[in-house]
């Protein structure tokens, strides 16, 4: 009689976002729910599409450069980097040591921009507001070193083919070095908040487990799949820039849930600072370019386009004609804040025939429905969170 009168009862679907705070409004996802159990977790992705691959097909190199600034909108220079890197592998440029520093620098840099904003949004999605308004006003004077450096505070479009746009001033190098000092403190301030609070552990412990396999499978990369144990990190692995003349590690957890992830964020940002720190110190040993002196792939410097003539027909052929690559294909991958972050360039003249973006963001939503499977609704808002997913790169 019992079975009878429910039988007709079945799991109801609602839509999570793209209105709801925690959505971050981009994310449509569709939760197929059994009482507060999530049975499936369907993202819908397409609420940004700008089609930037595509684009890019009809631009030059060069003004192809800030679409990557605009893709994952936390973590702006990682990608011009890798765009850059694959530009110079198929030109075959090999770059001053000083435009490597300071390249790796400003990566550094970023992964401690995008970690304070993946942490504390996540903290402020579980409840946490605290944290959020604490790390927004260090990543305000990080965001200063941005804007000294290129211009601008977000779209910096700093790093070029060839180098950087421009050399890096002595005294931008000692406030990033005093920033390095006192950053670790508030750091500490942010542990001693969330690290052993008992409400942060109930909620992430042992929530979104992934496995080592599933994360293999999934193709993740960064922070996420080396929560599982996997010893994985491009910086290390396969190692580009000066990245082998530093010292740093690489952290590693082995539960696969959101604590490890926090966990490893925060530790990541401590080994950023070590790698800020070098670089400052390398910069401070030695003056040199911070570009190729290859007109056809780099700008000339200002004063030699204000004196000569031939620095006047480069800069204007390399801003109208810009820079000419052979027929070839290359991919390129970096390690960025979310993970592996590649490019796939096909060259053809001086437009690419072809530019395939792997967005890391991308293969860690696909998992979403694994990693929700059987956890409660609000238990879903702590997993979209930990997954630090930018929609930029995603849905691009």
């Amino acid at each position: 009689m019992f079975k009878e009168q429910f039988r007709h009862l079945k799991n109801f679907k609602i839509n999570f976002g793209p209105q709801h705070p925690s959505a971050h409004g981009v994310l449509r996802l569709i939760l197929e729910l059994k009482g507060e159990l999530i049975k499936k977790a369907d993202p819908h992705i397409g609420l940004l599409h700008r089609g930037t691959e595509k684009l890019i097909e009809h631009k030059t190199y060069l003004q192809s450069i800030p679409y990557f600034d605009r893709l994952d909108y936390v973590s702006m220079m990682v990608q011009e980097h890798c765009f850059s890197l694959a530009i110079e592998k198929i030109s075959k440029t090999i770059i001053p040591l000083r435009a490597q520093y300071i390249r790796v620098l400003f990566n550094e840099i970023t992964r401690v921009l995008n970690h304070l904003m993946s942490v504390t949004t996540h903290a402020l999605d579980v409840g946490a507001l605290t944290p959020f308004l604490w790390a927004f006003e260090e990543r305000e004077k990080l965001m200063e070193f941005y804007e000294r450096a290129s211009g601008a505070r977000m779209h910096a479009c700093f790093i070029r083919p060839g180098g950087v746009n421009n050399n890096i001033s002595q005294n931008l190098l000692d406030d990033i070095f005093k920033f390095t000092y006192q950053f670790s403190s508030r750091l500490d301030e942010m542990e001693e908040l969330l690290t052993f609070n008992r409400i942060w552990k109930q909620r992430l412990i042992n929530v979104g487990v992934i496995s080592k396999k599933n994360a293999l499978n999934w193709s993740f990369s960064g922070v996420m799949l080396r929560s599982t144990g996997t010893n994985w990190d491009l910086r290390k692995t396969q190692p580009y820039e000066a990245y082998q003349n530093l010292n740093f590690s690489i952290p590693i957890t082995y539960n696969g849930d959101c604590y490890d992830r926090y966990l490893i964020r925060v530790e990541e940002m401590r080994q950023s600072l070590k790698i800020i720190y070098q670089c400052v110190d390398k910069l401070n040993k030695f003056n040199s370019n911070s570009s190729v002196n290859n007109n056809k792939i780099s700008q000339p410097d200002r004063k030699e386009m204000k004196q000569s003539m031939e620095g006047l027909i480069h800069h204007f052929k390399l801003y109208t004609e810009n820079i000419i690559l052979p027929k070839d294909a290359e991919y390129i991958g970096v390690e960025a804040p979310k993970g592996e972050f590649g490019v796939y360039l096909v060259s053809n003249n001086n437009k690419p025939y072809r530019c395939k973006v792997r967005a890391p963001g991308f293969f860690h939503l696909q998992g979403l429905d694994l990693m929700c499977y059987n956890h409660l609704l609000a238990d879903a808002v702590t997993i979209i969170g930990t997954q630090d997913i930018v929609f930029g790169e995603v849905d691009r």
